[in-house]
């Protein structure tokens, strides 16, 4: 099992994007699915920082690389990422972050800093059981669950505030 580093903490960020990437080939193959060099890109792309991205910040992103993308290449992209459990999307934001746990069945629930703007994919088996039993006990059948908890991470709790 890989662990991933903190958003807020110091780490070596491109060995997020490496494991990403690792993962993403891994998953696609098991599926007899093709990790095109676009949707490579838009995986590289989101894995880049720890802060929800945009289709258009993508788009964006593309385009100041020289590629020519249309809103629709971007779209099928993270449909085929999200697909895949490689990213997830943050209603809340219109945004899409990385999968800090692909290729596993688990419950999207996040810790979204409204500071910084940082996301952190967080694991809590309990609090997935719990919302599969209360939806259980009124016979609701959840085809899918994402928490989002908005909030202050550690770093922007200790930094001084602006008065």
């Amino acid at each position: 099992m890989v662990t991933r580093a903190l958003p807020y903490r110091p780490h070596n960020h491109q060995a997020c994007v490496n494991q990403a990437l690792d993962d993403a080939r891994h998953i696609c193959q098991q599926h007899n699915a093709r990790l095109t060099p676009t949707r490579q890109r838009v995986l590289e792309l989101i894995w880049q920082s720890h802060r929800p991205l945009g289709a258009y910040d993508v788009l964006a992103q593309l385009a100041a690389e020289g590629q020519n993308a249309a809103p629709p290449t971007v779209y099928r992209a993270l449909d085929f990422l999200q697909q895949h459990g490689l990213v997830h999307r943050i209603a809340s934001l219109n945004a899409f972050v990385g999968c800090a746990h692909p290729g596993k069945p688990h419950t999207g629930m996040f810790l979204i800093c409204h500071q910084c703007g940082n996301v952190l994919e967080l694991s809590a088996p309990a609090v997935s059981e719990a919302v599969r039993a209360a939806a259980d006990r009124e016979s609701f059948r959840t085809d899918e669950v994402t928490l989002e908890i908005s909030g202050v991470c550690p770093r922007c709790q200790a930094e001084p505030a602006d008065d």
